[in-house]
Formats: C-alpha cells, sequence, structure tokens
C-alpha cells in the first residue's frame, strides 16, 4: 500500500499547502481519502484524475470536501477524457447529505440548483457503519464525532484515517488529526507507526508532534504535503 499525502492543511488551505487529500494506492486501484481546497491540483501532480476508482469523504466541511466542485467541472467538460464520465461515474462514498450538499455548492444561484443533479458524473453512496470491498482494499467506516473514521485493510498492510480507537487497533499506519487525544488513542490502540495530519496555518506543528509523543512513544511524525508513505 502506498500513500500519497495531497494535503494535510487543516480548517484551509495555507500557502503552497492544500487543504485534507490522501491518495492510497495498491495492486493499481487508486482510491483518494477526502477532496479538500486545493487536492485536485496536487492530485494532478501525482496522476490523471480520470484514473482514481474511488473517492471516500469523512466529512461535508470545506476542507475535506470543497474540490469536489472542480472535479465535477473536470469530469463534466474535458473535451477529450479518457473515457466517458457519464458512462464511468466516480464513486464517491460519502456522508448521506453529500448529494445535496454538492448540488448546492456547484448551482449558481436558487433557480439552477432546482435543477442542478450531480449523479451525471457521480455515483453518491451513503457512508454507513460496516465493510466495503473495493479493488484490493476493505474499507470499514464508523462515526467519529460528527465525521468518519476509517480502517483501510489489504492482505499485507493497514492504514486508519481519524483517531477511533477501534478502527486504528493494530494497524500499521494511524493518519489522523492533530490534537490532544491523538497520542493517547494511538498508545491505547497500539499502532505501527503514527502520522499527523490536518495541522491549520496558525498552529505550531512541532508542538503539536511534542504533545502526541507524550502519550505515543512509538515512531511519530508530521504528515507533508507531497510526502509518500510505504505501509505493509
Amino acid at each position: 500500500m502506498l500513500l500519497t499525502i495531497l494535503g494535510c492543511s487543516g480548517r484551509l488551505p495555507g500557502p503552497n499547502a492544500a487543504a485534507s487529500g490522501y491518495l492510497v494506492e495498491a495492486d493499481g486501484f487508486r482510491l483518494v481519502l477526502d477532496f479538500g481546497s486545493g487536492v485536485l491540483a496536487a492530485l494532478q501532480t501525482r496522476c490523471d484524475p480520470f484514473a482514481i476508482d474511488a473517492l471516500v469523504l469523512s466529512q461535508l466541511c470545506p476542507d475535506h470536501c470543497s474540490d469536489l466542485t472542480a472535479l465535477t467541472v473536470l469530469r463534466r467538460y474535458h473535451t477529450h477524457p479518457p473515457y466517458d464520465p457519464a458512462e464511468r461515474r466516480l464513486e464517491v462514498h460519502a456522508p448521506p447529505e453529500a448529494p445535496d450538499r454538492f448540488a448546492r455548492a456547484y448551482a449558481e444561484n436558487a433557480e439552477e440548483l432546482v435543477v442542478t443533479d450531480l449523479s451525471d458524473v457521480f455515483d453518491f453512496r451513503p457512508l454507513a457503519e460496516g465493510p466495503i470491498r473495493r479493488g484490493p482494499f476493505e474499507i470499514t467506516a464508523a462515526p467519529l464525532g460528527s465525521a468518519f473514521g476509517f480502517r483501510i485493510a489489504t492482505e499485507r498492510a493497514t492504514l486508519a484515517y481519524g483517531a477511533h480507537p477501534r478502527l486504528a487497533a493494530g494497524v500499521d499506519v494511524l493518519l489522523a488529526e492533530a490534537g490532544c487525544p491523538v497520542g493517547a488513542v494511538a498508545a491505547e490502540a497500539g499502532v505501527g507507526r503514527l502520522l499527523l495530519t490536518h495541522i491549520a496555518p496558525w498552529d505550531d506543528p512541532d508542538a503539536l508532534l511534542a504533545e502526541a509523543r507524550t502519550a505515543f512513544t512509538g515512531p511519530a511524525e508530521l504528515a507533508r504535503q507531497g510526502g509518500r508513505h510505504r505501509i505493509g
């Protein structure tokens, strides 16, 4: 499994830094976790956006999903796409409100909203507890406050996204928002490695890393935009 950090700025994009977005690859399958501001630009430095196989959104806050409107433009109006996006719609696994949320973000006014439906290029699938299988990945979702956390597993590797103790139990890597509980969750779950992400431009990343290390004594580091991490 290969994890690429497309963006890791929290709350909003920072200087030359996209908001939350992560590319996870295994056996030729490309899964993207979250799609915040600036992520589409970063994704294009790694692969053709038409080449991603599924998109999973942990929540519908702008810093986790707002570039989906730009992705809509790409999929609708690209003059020579590699396939027909209407025939091969992109799976978007997201909270149930996603279709309405993105229609409102995309429509320019109330009149257009009445007829806006992005299901011509996206196949929206509501998140629920329990595993789904996509390519080589078994993806298990569970509520984490107002968002969802995920456990992503292949036969050889495990990644957890979000500091959910059950989903993180024994994983090779925990990718989680920096903050007070994350070190304790990593320690309790017995994770192999901790990657801290979603750090706001006004926060001190080194202080947040030091805070996590007071509870978690294993390998811990800051996620960096463009960073690539082999897992398993």
